[in-house]
């Protein structure tokens, strides 16, 4: 596989940059072939302009249509058009980071805002007229999945812990984004208390990350509902004979949910790993 490894991390000596390298020489010894876009170190940019479409500034800039532009004409800023380069050239992704307040760190979101332009992961259409997402689009048939320090303990993550539960705390990425732009999304693996992991700890950890790499071509992706399957009415609304009386977020899960396999699972609310 060509395996594209997203890493949004400041610190080179964390656990998360270990985990990182240990996954790449992973990788590399089951003979797939990487990149890696360490964020970063590139000094990434997460702020959308009008610069990243060449858009002209006396006009009002209407970010979806300014980006759709530009991609079909192919005038996006180059630092864009390289990382949309590594996903097309990539069959997974592997997005790596820290749970920071409940969500990813800024320049991972500005990675996605600035990348993930309409006509590229979003607003695509397909021959019959509808709108490909949720299963469809032009990432389909890639595979995505997290891997996750938090800082929170186990015990805090669930149906009853304080953190919530993890699937719904990863719901905006892989539902929203992911799966949203077609992609196929697999279970994460999360590390649990990451600021706190004790060094014979470790290599655990780094024996979990290998065997969940192994299986990176063949684990079963997360069974979310395809918006053009069948399931959703033409409000996009989930069909009331199936679930009735269900809300939230489980609705768009085709099966009930499992456990993440892996390593932990958790969040936190400030800096970890």
């Amino acid at each position: 596989m060509n395996v594209l490894w997203i890493f949004a991390h400041p610190e080179q000596r964390s656990l998360s940059a270990a985990l990182r390298d240990e996954g790449l020489r992973a990788l590399r010894e089951a003979g797939h072939e990487y990149r890696l876009s360490d964020l970063y170190a590139m000094r990434w940019n997460p702020v959308v302009d009008g610069a990243d479409f060449r858009h002209d500034a006396d006009e009002r800039l209407i970010v979806g249509s300014a980006s759709r532009r530009a991609y079909d004409a192919g005038t996006l800023s180059e630092d864009i058009r390289a990382e949309q380069e590594k996903i097309a050239w990539a069959d997974a992704l592997v997005v790596q980071f820290p749970l920071w307040w409940y969500g990813m760190p800024a320049i991972l979101k500005g990675w996605f805002d600035r990348v993930f332009v309409k006509g590229f992961a979003y607003g695509v259409v397909g021959p019959d007229g509808r709108t490909l997402r949720y299963g469809d689009g032009k990432l389909a048939g890639k595979r995505a999945m997290v891997v996750l320090t938090a800082g929170a303990p186990e015990a805090t993550v669930g149906p009853r812990g304080v953190n919530g539960e993890l699937g719904d705390l990863l719901f905006p990425l892989h539902h929203g984004t992911f799966w949203y732009s077609g992609m196929s999304v697999l279970p994460p693996y999360v590390v649990y208390g990451a600021d706190r992991v004790p060094a014979e700890a470790y290599e655990t950890h780094a024996a979990e990350l290998r065997k969940r790499l192994a299986a990176l071509p063949t684990e079963e992706p997360i069974p979310f509902r395809r918006q053009n399957g069948g399931d959703y009415d033409e409000r996009l609304v989930l069909r009331p004979d199936l679930l009735p009386g269900r809300t939230g977020l489980s609705v768009h899960y085709a099966q009930p949910r499992t456990p993440a396999a892996g390593g932990a699972q958790g969040t936190r609310t400030a800096v970890s790993g």
